[in-house]
């Protein structure tokens, strides 16, 4: 399934900037209403500000409201996301979940979103791959690394004043130096 105004953030495991790079896109691209969703396999506690959408057994969607905590879905809401989704869910359901999220969001609006499992599903606009030198939890997504993406390392992203990417008529899309 082609979704041309999702682009897709992977990383080789936590802590490898996924969430940085989202909010520095975000800021970046800060003219326009940006949809921010962030996917987890975890089950974490639920947290203020996080108003429950839908809840069924094995996921969980909630719509981010606090913009004030260090949270990565309240980091991405102070940023300047227009609207940022957060999902716990089991992976036998992370299509379903993620296309429960889309119904959420108009049409060709941009849409950030970070979850390595959703590549094996979807053909975004853009697909990201974050690492690091510092990575926690490190995640084999070596077969990730033979699409089509832009390979990225936390360390270098304060360097990174703007990204070679666009969205223009509902689409992400790499700006390649001519």
């Amino acid at each position: 399934m082609i979704i041309p105004n999702l682009l897709l953030i992977a990383g080789t495991g936590t802590k490898s900037g996924k969430t940085s790079l989202a909010c520095k896109i975000i800021e970046q691209f800060n003219n326009i209403d940006i949809t921010a969703i962030k996917i987890s396999p975890h089950f974490h506690e639920t947290t203020a500000g996080l108003i429950s959408k839908s809840e069924k057994k094995g996921y969980s969607i909630y719509e981010e409201t606090n913009r004030d905590t260090s949270k990565d879905t309240s980091r991405m809401l102070h940023s300047g996301a227009h609207k940022v989704f957060f999902a716990k869910v089991w992976d036998d359901q992370l299509l379903d979940v993620f296309n429960e999220i889309m119904t959420y969001i108009p049409s060709n609006v941009p849409v950030i979103c970070e979850s390595p499992a959703l590549r094996n599903y979807i053909e975004p606009g853009v697909f990201i791959i974050m690492t690091s030198n510092i990575v926690n939890k490190q995640k084999n997504i070596n077969y990730l690394q033979t699409l089509p993406h832009i390979m990225l390392k936390y360390e270098e992203l304060d360097r990174i004043d703007s990204f070679s990417i666009g969205f223009e008529n509902g689409k992400w899309f790499f700006i390649f130096p001519h």
